[in-house]
């Protein structure tokens, strides 16, 4: 099988329209089919843009058609823990909705509570499909998952979790919890590893908050130091120190067939991360294009393969 491994959507279906046209995708029996193909959804379909329902029109039928796989990214578990009532505290949810942290919450998701919030049908409907998503895709040709390929806890929680690599209520429970070791692997998985710096390390990020932690390049095991390591603007790299990150907390990709992943707003022009890792999320969502790479069996990505709609 060959596949279309579709970047974060984030409500932009004129996006995802013309990039599945431009596939060669068209409407078939209720559902964008391609004749030889079949496309693939790192996730993140919902939050920011302006088509929140429409896109999960697209994309669900697909899925259940069977000529599209998907994975679950970070806005919908976000999206779920929302929905879901804390079993440990009442009149609070998952993810909180009161407070200072509530309204931050509450901004964030906001593109998606305006087209479900008072429709309550719909909105649980919409909630129960994304828990049918899996956490990632160990397919016998590649692998997808929405931002960081961590063997060590793909281990841990695959016994735990339900067929298809599922969430479940409890499951989201622990991972919701700051502290405890769910919330750090899925965490980890769907939005990527932090490191914490050395003591009396930090640095200012674009929004001028201080950050004692940076987000890796996971996927590079020749970025052995912090400062090689981070995934952080070049101007903000040179504040980072240029000592060995302790050796437990690298990762690198060695698996023997190519993994792909979003979440990472990339932008300028689409490009492989390592030979066999290609992020395909270039900022849909933030006035970019929507990206796919078209993957026929190469073992070895390239960077002629990735397919964009307009920006």
């Amino acid at each position: 099988m060959d596949y279309d491994v579709i970047g974060d959507v984030h409500g932009q279906a004129p996006k995802l329209r013309a990039l599945l046209s431009r596939l060669g995708y068209v409407q078939r029996d209720g559902a964008m089919r391609h004749p030889t193909r079949k496309a693939i959804f790192v996730g993140d379909f919902i939050d920011r843009g302006p088509h929140q329902l429409e896109v999960i029109d697209i994309v669900r039928p697909m899925v259940d058609a069977g000529s599209a796989l998907a994975t679950m990214g970070n806005h919908e578990f976000n999206a779920i823990a929302w929905y879901l009532r804390d079993p440990d505290q009442d009149d609070e949810y998952l993810r909180p909705r009161k407070g200072e942290k509530g309204e931050k919450n509450r901004h964030q998701h906001a593109a998606f509570l305006a087209e479900v919030e008072h429709k309550p049908t719909v909105h649980a409907e919409i909630v129960n499909w994304f828990l049918q998503l899996p956490l990632w895709l160990d397919l016998p040709e590649l692998r997808v998952i929405h931002a960081c390929w961590h063997p060590c806890y793909l281990a841990a929680l695959e016994p735990r979790l339900n067929p298809g690599r599922r969430l479940d209520d409890a499951l989201m429970t622990k991972a919701s919890r700051k502290g405890e070791a769910e919330y750090r692997m899925i965490e980890s998985l769907l939005k990527g590893v932090e490191v914490p710096l050395p003591p009396g390390c930090s640095f200012k990020d674009k929004s001028g908050h201080t950050r004692h932690e940076a987000r890796t390049r996971w996927w590079d095991a020749t970025a052995t130091t912090y400062r090689q390591a981070a995934l952080v603007p070049s101007e903000d790299r040179a504040q980072l120190p240029d000592i060995e990150i302790p050796e437990h907390l690298r990762i690198g990709y060695t698996g023997n067939k190519p993994v792909f992943v979003g979440h990472y707003w990339m932008t300028g022009q689409p490009d492989i991360l390592a030979p066999q890792v290609a992020c395909v999320d270039y900022s849909a969502g933030k006035g970019g294009p929507l990206v796919a790479y078209r993957w026929s069996g190469e073992p070895v990505l390239s960077c002629g393969n990735f397919v964009l709609s307009s920006g």
